[in-house]
């Protein structure tokens, strides 16, 4: 997985690989927000339709800031 590009001296690089772990750090450090709608319908009529929303944040810092 590669993500973002690294300035080395004058010279701007492609993207890094970034390893899953250091994505979900970063991801999970300041917090992830997913949101998605799951609609399914029979001849144009929405039989059923659910929203969902889930928000992914550690809670370690929160946790420590509460001692």
């Amino acid at each position: 997985m590669t993500v973002g590009t690294e300035l080395r001296g004058d010279v701007r690089t492609g993207p890094q690989p970034v390893a899953l772990v250091d994505l979900l750090d970063r991801l999970l450090g300041s917090g992830v927000v997913i949101a998605g709608d799951v609609i399914i319908s029979l001849a144009n009529v929405e039989l059923i339709h659910i929203q969902l929303a889930a928000l992914i944040h550690t809670v370690t810092e929160e946790l420590e800031t509460l001692r």
